[in-house]
């Protein structure tokens, strides 16, 4: 068995050492990023006092999320070694769908949504098949991809708008999914039911996945392990809940939808 494995038995310990052997080795891993975080946090945070405050934080969560959302999907892709330089097109020409069925059309917006994401699956596909059947590169079917999607998303944005532009009424679905929050009318509740949903899905299914390796008699994370990563999510979900709801509460955005 490959002795790495074994680390989530040793515990701790067995982190702390694989921790020091990755460092001495250069692997890095996320401690260069989250170092920087901190940095620009400090930075920003002293050169104006409004940047760490729960209005512009919720404001930077908001617009956040449409990358956010990008990149949890692209990990996968970078995690086997390959690229996908067509993210922001696709994602852009699902979000111009959605706007030229829902706006120009007429059509319901919930159908609008799902049309919109069977969108991006059918490129994905379709991208994918070339990748994986044909054998080209993926570098060159995403940059293919980038500059093809990108120009069929401009063509969809001036095909039947004023001045190559898209104008999502300011109230319905849209609007709520966009521009709402977790405050639930004042009641500050919703940011921590969330919060708490987050906290149960993780001690779940790491609960979960604790069982089944163990049921295959592989190695697997000790319940103590469990509990304390599942306080750590608690503590940090629970603690930006309560700065979020300083001020508006948890953006309700699952992306932050351009304003075409």
């Amino acid at each position: 068995m490959d002795p790495r494995l074994l680390v989530r038995e040793e515990g701790f310990k067995g982190y702390i050492s694989e921790f020091k052997r990755k460092v001495r080795g250069g692997e890095l891993g996320s401690l260069p990023v989250i170092g920087g975080l901190i940095i620009i946090w400090i930075v920003f945070g002293l050169q104006n006092s409004k940047f760490l405050q729960p209005a512009n934080i919720g404001e930077i969560s908001f617009f956040l999320a449409a990358t956010g959302m990008a990149s949890l999907g692209l990990i996968f892709v970078l995690v086997l070694g390959e690229i996908d330089l067509s993210v922001l097109s696709v994602s852009g020409l699902s979000a111009a769908v959605f706007g030229w069925l829902a706006v120009i059309h007429g059509i319901n917006a919930w159908l609008a949504v799902l049309l919109s994401i069977l969108s991006g699956v059918v490129i994905g596909a379709l991208q994918g098949f070339f990748f994986a059947k044909i054998g080209v590169p993926a570098f060159v079917v995403t940059l293919a991809g980038n500059l093809g999607w990108f120009g069929v998303m401009l063509w969809l944005l001036g095909s039947g708008s004023v001045g190559g532009s898209i104008t999502l009424n300011d109230s319905g679905f849209m609007h709520d999914l966009g521009q709402n929050s977790y405050f639930m009318g004042g009641d500050i509740a919703g940011g921590y039911i969330l919060a708490g949903l987050a906290v149960a899905a993780m001690l779940g299914g790491s609960l979960l996945e604790q069982r089944r390796r163990r049921a295959a008699g592989v190695p697997f994370r000790p319940t103590t392990e469990i509990v304390l990563r599942t306080a750590a999510l608690a503590l940090v979900s629970f603690a930006a809940a309560y700065e979020l709801n300083q001020a508006s509460g948890v953006p309700t955005a699952c992306c932050s939808w351009p304003r075409w």
